[in-house]
């Protein structure tokens, strides 16, 4: 009779160690997708200013706009990590609402081949940096939900990794572009 309680310890030990190596191990290659999927939002953005500086340089819209266009961008481009970045990416997408929001002012660009490609490509790299955020954001929310649990928090199973933080900015596609 000792020895079936011994195998039974035995038994739901391994089962416990088991899961607890699985959970860990699910939760490293949680952080591991956040740091790629990070590096992939950042260099969408990064493309996208890049996209606004290259309409903006192209001489296609009115001087104010493409000044206010660059600038917002330049500033996109090298805003310091964390909330001065997001509120530049921001700001960006404000302008970029407030120049490229009405479809009817950018009828007379799409008769232009060399305006049609950039704001095509414009509007890709707004609704792929859109797209890269909800993706990033839908990894931080799984994360946080599985670092929430007792056993997790408890045995300290995703060590000194800091809690991963959603990434919040208007990343707004403008009417005038979101109609292509």
């Amino acid at each position: 009779m000792n020895w079936e309680w011994l195998f039974v310890t035995i038994a739901v030990l391994a089962a416990l160690g088991v899961y607890l190596s699985w959970t860990a191990g699910r939760l490293d290659r949680r952080h591991a997708r956040l740091e790629a999927s990070r590096a992939v939002l950042d260099a969408e953005l990064l493309r996208r200013s890049a996209s606004v500086l290259d309409l903006a340089t192209a001489g296609l819209l009115d001087p104010a706009s493409s000044v206010a266009l660059a600038d917002a961008a330049s500033r996109a481009r090298t805003a310091a990590e964390g909330t001065e970045r997001y509120q530049a990416e921001s700001d960006l997408t404000a302008v970029l609402t407030a120049v490229l929001d009405d479809p009817e002012d950018l009828e007379p660009l799409r008769s232009d081949p060399a305006a049609e490609a950039a704001l095509e490509d414009l509007a890709m790299a707004c609704r792929r940096a859109a797209h890269a955020r909800r993706f990033h954001n839908e990894l931080v929310r799984g994360a946080i939900r599985l670092r929430r649990k007792a056993l997790v928090r408890w045995l300290r199973l995703a060590g000194y990794a800091p809690m991963p933080e959603t990434v919040e900015l208007d990343d707004t596609v403008p009417h005038g572009l979101a109609s292509e």
